[in-house]
């Protein structure tokens, strides 16, 4: 890869991490003004509708069987319904930045589902410390920062559940081969997933409580061009030129850049326990995906065992 390209991977990482970082502090911005069910079926029906549209028109291959549709549907209900939706629904009272924060423990849920996986690679003592100081940060948060303004107890508990659904529609679109485009899949996605929030907004009564306003349609919009359509595909890109764990470390940026807009846009609060749990849960992460790198699958060929290095293959990531 020439220099000329290399700059073009280089932006298009740091893209991805400013603007997926950035997406948190619009949920917030969004939730202030437009019922958040509704906010975030709108945003992903919208972004759904459009990628499929692009792959359409770009002639890109669909899913060949209904299975494949229906799998693709599970994992947006999981990714978008699940983890986005209660992410949406807690920060009507939680910081962005806090929000940023916590979402970074997904890692530490993968590794814990992948354990339970058929075959799965035991989780090394590296990984284990990594998981005990990661949720160990949100327990200090969570314990010295609790009934502040800062933390409310109910909605960090929302976002926990939140990463996990995110960890089990990520580990489960492990499970299988997808077919179809990448674009297409993504769009199959965010339509499902947009479809079972605004079930969800409608189901809760939020119909009555839209009011259109130029901040909740603004943060919808940004959501939708910047953080769901530009993001990811900044990420393809950088996903094309560099390994699937160089191009993660996007994960460890997020949150600083959420919780660095967030007290710059909205004067959010940073205490010196925000801090530590950050540098703490951050910490925990990184061990754990070391770990995960440098871990070795043992696997039988005729009768022999032989280390094999575990590869990493692409699925979609887009951001809570």
């Amino acid at each position: 890869m020439n220099n000329r390209e290399e700059a073009k991977v280089i932006i298009a990482y740091i893209a991805v991490c400013i603007l997926w970082g950035s997406t948190y502090l619009a949920i917030r911005i969004g939730v202030s003004a437009f019922p958040p069910e509704l906010f975030a079926g709108m945003r992903f029906l919208l972004a759904g509708l459009l990628m499929l549209m692009f792959g359409y028109f770009k002639k890109q291959k669909f899913p060949e069987t209904f299975t494949d549709v229906r799998r693709q549907a599970i994992v947006g209900l999981f990714l978008l319904l699940g983890g986005n939706g209660l992410v949406v629904f807690a920060e009507q009272w939680v910081y962005s930045g806090i929000a940023s924060l916590l979402l970074a423990i997904i890692p530490l849920f993968n590794a814990i589902l992948e354990l339970f996986l058929p075959n799965a690679a035991k989780l090394s003592p590296r990984g284990w410390l990594g998981l005990l100081l990661g949720f160990g940060g949100v327990a200090f948060l969570v314990l010295f920062d609790a009934g502040t303004e800062a933390v409310n107890i109910s909605g960090v508990l929302l976002l926990v559940l939140a990463a996990f659904l995110w960890s089990v529609g990520s580990v489960y679109s492990q499970r299988f081969k997808p077919s179809g485009s990448t674009v297409i899949n993504i769009g199959l996605q965010m339509l499902s997933g947009g479809i079972g929030l605004i079930i969800v907004g409608l189901f809760m009564g939020e119909a009555s409580r839209v009011h259109l306003s130029t901040k909740g349609l603004g943060a919808m919009a940004y959501l939708i061009l910047f953080g769901s359509i530009l993001g990811y595909s900044s990420y393809i890109y950088v996903l094309q030129h560099w390994p699937a764990s160089k191009a993660g470390t996007y994960a460890y940026i997020n949150p600083l850049v959420g919780v660095f807009l967030g007290a710059v846009i909205l004067a959010e609060p940073i205490s010196s326990n925000v801090v530590v749990s950050a540098i703490t849960i951050l910490c925990g992460v990184l061990l754990v995906q070391i770990s995960k790198i440098k871990r070795k699958e043992i696997y039988r060929v005729n009768g022999s065992e032989e280390p094999v290095n575990i590869k990493t293959n692409f699925r979609q990531e887009e951001s809570i």
